[in-house]
């Protein structure tokens, strides 16, 4: 029985060879030698990824203040999208990022506001972004269209923009394109200004939003960040400075906080640079339902004229 064995030992000693050198040039895979060192091979280039509507800009440990109530100032040029305010976060806490009307970067796209949510122990701040459809915006109703889902202050009809009077605030001497469409409103009017965590809003994606965000999007224009830039470097905007009552609430144009116009909230108390807080109310149908945490529509008035009003359209709009 020993020759067998030892032949049978002589026969395997080849392939045995074999497999060492097979399980060498395995653990050498992806390593390139040189100069008898082994180098990692260099990784290959990632892929394109465009960022979703879960993306997350900043943390904290502490809930956003209520939503402030607040008008909203007429749209000063057609094709203008309204994109509202929202509590940002900065070292020296929360402040307001005033609502604004601002140039979509190109035509048929929609904005998507931002929204906080607690998930993981933390208050994290997704960040808002153009794209053809409106995504989950975590349920927030920030008013003036966006009442917690979707977008209905206006809809592209083709390459124009058309407003919806029932909800938005438009000089029909500005802006032509307009229609009439009655908005029922199925959600608990609040002032709650995040998703989630103890008193937070208990809204999921729906199906729709969750396909708009497999879509393409667009980052926020340049004179929207300087808009957010100009609102964080301004100390009356701290909510722990305003009480959660920004006198700059709202402005018809982004990063244009001294020009007239601007609307401050409701209980502002500091006047602006002077002059009065400004509350221009809108029609009752544009005001129930909104932000303003009423339970009552309060008295409609006309839309004040506003004879400047689109005469200071931006260079950088792409109409």
């Amino acid at each position: 029985m020993s020759k067998p064995s030892k032949h049978l030992a002589l026969s395997l000693a080849p392939l045995t060879g074999l497999l060492l050198l097979s399980a060498a040039a395995t653990q050498l895979t992806g390593c390139v030698v040189r100069a008898g060192v082994a180098v990692p091979a260099p990784a290959p280039p990632p892929p394109v990824y465009v960022a979703p509507a879960a993306e997350v800009d900043i943390q904290t440990n502490e809930p956003p203040p209520p939503l402030p109530v607040y008008e909203q100032p007429p749209c000063p040029v057609e094709g203008y999208i309204w994109t509202p305010g929202y509590w940002a976060w900065a070292p020296g806490g929360y402040y307001w990022v005033p609502g604004t009307w601002v140039a979509p970067p190109r035509f048929g796209l929609l904005w998507t506001p931002g929204y906080w949510a607690f998930a993981g122990g933390v208050y994290a701040f997704h960040a808002g972004y153009w794209g053809p459809h409106v995504g989950f915006y975590g349920g927030v109703n920030y008013g003036f269209g966006y009442g917690g889902v979707g977008f209905v202050g206006g809809r592209w009809v083709g390459n124009t923009f058309a407003y919806n009077q029932s909800v938005t605030n438009v000089n029909v001497t500005v802006v032509h394109n307009t229609y009439n469409e009655t908005v029922v409103n199925n959600v608990t009017v609040n002032r709650v200004s995040y998703n989630g965590g103890s008193g937070g809003l208990t809204a999921t994606p729906t199906m729709q939003e969750r396909m708009a965000t497999q879509e393409q999007h667009v980052a926020p224009t340049a004179v929207q960040r300087q808009h957010v830039q100009q609102a964080g470097a301004n100390p009356a905007l701290l909510a722990r400075n305003n009480g959660g009552h920004p006198a700059i609430a709202a402005t018809p144009h982004a990063a244009a906080f001294n020009a007239a116009g601007v609307v401050g909230a409701h209980g502002a108390a500091s006047p602006l640079h002077g002059q009065p807080v400004t509350n221009r109310p809108n029609s009752a149908a544009q005001r129930y339902g909104t932000a303003t945490g009423n339970p009552q529509p309060p008295k409609a008035k006309p839309h004040p004229k506003n004879p400047e009003a689109g005469k200071h359209e931006e260079k950088s709009a792409q109409r």
